[in-house]
């Protein structure tokens, strides 16, 4: 079975993703303990916490308390439709792509991951490609990192005369700079613990670099902060806001909070900051969302006809192991006997390939509809044929 336990904006604000979080981890811990896990991969990005896992098909009796948990087709229509960006806040954005390959390729290296979730994701990502080659689903500028801009833009205008301060150069505040260059603004600042990370991020901006512990004095006079790190807990209280920012400018300052965890206190609200979080870009992807409307609809079909070919591929997976032994005991005895032919024939003047080529053909030829027909019985679930396969060329060994 395979199974896809998840929270993210859909059905939850960006509180309750945190909350729920631990939850997941907590039902994820359980779920090993109870059931033989065989693979998983998980994914975290800052609106939506996920795991994949391929495990055993007994009941699950857990309280999901809020989370969405799909399984075999359902679970692998949603990795298709989420490599797309059809699942994401803000649609078609291109961020998730890179997400799951990183994930996927966590979840390889630490040995979580084995043929199965391997097919899945490779067909995922290379689903993703495609839609974005053959639809315009990512024309523009599409982002969490472009829509918090747009965000202080809509509150405040024309960013062009502000402070702009970055909080965070990882690949969310990376995201916020490229919207920021679009829009020609002349005093920004990036604060990263790394500081290397945030000159290399500022000289990208045509901005400045900062050091983590500069961070209140930037905030003096900034117009705008944008927060993106990934930090474990709240970064700025609202008692460090009150001390860094001018009186006169605190209830003038927008601060973008897109992290998760996030970075800013609800509290530093009531200082009179305008302070918006992941849920307030809810309004600028709904308008994304209509924009997009018919390329993800084009985008479906897609997905739609490779969904197919990912489910005939994981039923072929099945026989894997009949088919590979059917192969192992061809091969043992084609080099057997073709050792034994070149033996009796004596000098071949080299020509011995000749043979082994030949000997190869024909155990290909007499092997390959046995095994197309070992490969439909799998997509069509007929467990007899199967099964009778097993017995008849398992090793008697």
């Amino acid at each position: 079975m395979i199974l896809n336990i998840r929270i993210d904006h859909k059905t939850a604000d960006i509180s309750k993703i945190e909350e729920s979080t631990s939850k997941m981890d907590e039902i994820f811990a359980k779920i090993q303990h109870d059931h033989h896990v065989q693979e998983f991969i998980q994914i975290k990005t800052c609106n939506r916490a996920e795991i994949y896992l391929v495990m055993d098909e007994s009941p699950l009796n857990y309280h999901w308390d809020g989370l969405v948990v799909e399984k075999d087709e359902k679970a692998l229509e949603h990795v298709l439709k989420l490599s797309c960006g059809l699942e994401s806040m803000i649609i078609g954005e291109d961020q998730i792509l890179g997400q799951l390959k990183d994930a996927h390729k966590i979840s390889v290296k630490k040995g979580y991951c084995g043929p199965v979730l391997g097919t899945v994701f490779s067909k995922a990502i290379h689903v993703g490609q495609a839609v974005r080659k053959k639809t315009r689903i990512n024309q523009g500028s599409v982002s969490i990192g472009s829509a918090a801009v747009d965000l202080a833009e809509s509150v405040l205008g024309d960013l062009k005369c502000k402070k702009v301060l970055i909080i965070g150069a990882g690949k969310m505040g990376t995201l916020v700079a490229k919207a920021l260059v679009e829009k020609h603004l002349k005093a920004i600042v990036v604060a990263n613990r790394t500081y290397d990370r945030a000159v290399c991020l500022a000289k990208e901006l045509g901005g400045s670099a900062i050091h983590f512990d500069s961070l209140a004095k930037a905030m003096y006079d900034a117009d705008v902060v944008i927060s993106a790190t990934g930090a474990p807990h709240a970064i700025l209280t609202s008692e460090k806001v009150r001390i860094a920012v001018s009186p006169e400018n605190l209830d003038k300052l927008v601060m973008v909070d897109i992290a998760n965890p996030r970075d800013i206190e609800e509290d530093v609200a009531k200082l009179g900051v305008k302070l918006y979080n992941i849920d307030d870009l809810r309004g600028i992807a709904d308008n994304n969302k209509k924009m997009r409307e018919s390329e993800a609809k084009e985008a479906e079909k897609i997905i739609a006809e490779d969904l197919e070919l990912l489910e005939k591929s994981l039923r072929h997976l099945e026989v894997e192991p009949i088919i590979a032994n059917i192969r192992t005991q061809a091969e043992i005895i084609r080099l057997r006997e073709t050792d034994k032919a070149c033996r009796m024939m004596g000098d071949m003047n080299g020509k011995e390939k000749i043979l082994d080529d030949l000997t190869k053909v024909v155990v290909d030829r007499v092997f390959y509809d046995i095994i197309h027909n070992l490969k439909e019985a799998a997509e069509n679930d007929d467990n007899d044929v199967l099964k009778t396969a097993e017995y008849l060329f398992k090793n008697k060994t």
